[in-house]
Parts: structure tokens; sequence; C-alpha cells
């Protein structure tokens, strides 16, 4: 079972694990020992999460995310199965709970009729000695 809140708590029957053969070095253990892990998590069928939730998480462009909404977290940072298996559920509970947050609205303001005239009367003063420095008469 995967707690991120309360409120939210996954079910390992909707977690996929996949045991895989890490890369990289390691010695005859990388050839031996599957370590590396392959979590899935369908997002799109899952039944613990709130509609709002699930929007925010399948409208993210995330490389991880698959046409068919599911969410792969490979982790192989660790030389043991159960360490890369619990950090790919830290790494899956992080992004559900990124996801959480709700961003504000963004509420329209316009410049105030003071700061439109500073603004304005900054570009003359600049347009003025602009123009003073191009004079045509020379001695």
């Amino acid at each position: 079972m995967l707690i991120i809140s309360p409120s939210i708590i996954i079910d390992d029957s909707e977690l996929q694990e996949r045991f895989v053969r890490s890369s990289g070095p390691g010695g005859q253990n990388v050839n031996k020992v599957s370590t590396a892990v392959e979590l899935r998590f369908d997002i799109k069928n899952s039944a613990c999460l709130p509609e709002p939730l699930r929007e925010r998480l399948l409208a993210r462009s995330d490389r991880r995310l698959t046409a068919d909404g599911v969410f792969v977290i490979s982790a192989q940072r660790f030389r043991t199965q159960e360490r890369n298996r619990d950090d790919a559920r830290d790494r899956l509970a992080g992004v559900i709970h990124a996801a959480m947050h709700v961003p504000k609205k963004r509420v329209a303001t316009k410049p105030s009729k003071g700061a439109k005239e500073r603004r304005l009367s900054g570009k003359r003063e600049r347009a003025d000695i602009k123009r003073t420095r191009s004079s045509k008469t020379w001695d």
C-alpha cells in the first residue's frame, strides 16, 4: 500500500512492478541479478485518485506518461531490489503529491493611470535626450 495523503491511498494491486537488469557499472552483479525496478501506475483507470487530481496528472507533459495514461518510473540507483523498489514508490508519491497542489488562477490587472503617465513621460525625456545628441549645427 502506498500512502500519499490521508485521503489518497494507492493499493498494491494498482501498481505493477517489473524487475530488470540494471545498466551501467557494477561488475558481475549487473549481469546476474535483476535489481532495477520498472514501476507502472495506470492513472487513467485508477479508482483511488479524485477526478481533478487525475486530470492534472494526465495534463502534465511528462515523458514518463504513456499515451494510454500509464505512468512509468524506472529506478536503478541502488544495488538492491528492495531499495530500488522503495525509490520508485517514493518518486511516484512525490509526483502525485506535487500534482495535488492546485495552481491559483491569474487575475488580469491593468496599469494605473499614474503608471501609464510615468512611463510615457520617461519615454519623452529619453527621446529629448537623444534628440539633442544629433544636433546638425556644427561650428
